[in-house]
């Protein structure tokens, strides 16, 4: 492009820049929003682990603390937070907990004809973490392929009066 005797030519370099700009932020955005995103998963697995030992050791609470000529184990999770067995009430748990994946107080339960023997999550997430789980979760928890594989179950020492 001339103007009366100077020529002035443009390169576009600005432009250029600016898209690199906004190319390199979109990248480093997607970047932190992946982990942002394993963050918040490593947060609910540790909630997960925490409530779910809880839970395990509660229903070896129950078991333990059985009056003579009733139920050793609960049949429902409500019967943790409120024992009516004895003349006063007694809890094992605050409260049933609600699930951190689902967000809700659904939990799987592991049965032994009516009695429940350990929890389970319903999630079907993908695990994180593999090594250094409670002792309440069994071998195969280590290789399973979602959330719900994790059985929180009483440990035999929990469970025969070891609270």
């Amino acid at each position: 492009m001339e103007t009366g005797n100077r020529r002035v030519t443009q390169s576009g370099y600005t432009y250029l820049m600016v898209l690199f700009t906004v190319a390199a932020l979109g990248l480093f955005t997607a970047q932190a929003g992946v982990v942002w995103q394993l963050a918040a998963q490593r947060e609910r697995e540790a909630e997960l682990l925490f409530i779910g030992t809880a839970m395990a050791k509660a229903i070896a609470s129950y078991a333990a603390e059985t009056p003579a000529g009733t139920q050793t184990w609960p049949t429902e999770l409500e019967q943790l937070v409120e024992d009516r067995r004895f003349p006063t009430p007694r809890r094992h748990l605050r409260r049933v907990y609600r699930d951190p994946f689902t967000g809700r107080e659904e939990w799987g339960l592991v049965r032994e004809g009516a009695a429940i023997v350990g929890v389970y999550s319903l999630s079907e997430q993908v695990p994180l973490r593999r090594a250094g789980l409670p002792p309440e979760l069994d071998e195969a928890a280590k290789f399973a392929a979602s959330y719900s594989g994790w059985v929180f179950r009483p440990t035999p020492v929990a469970a025969s009066g070891g609270v």
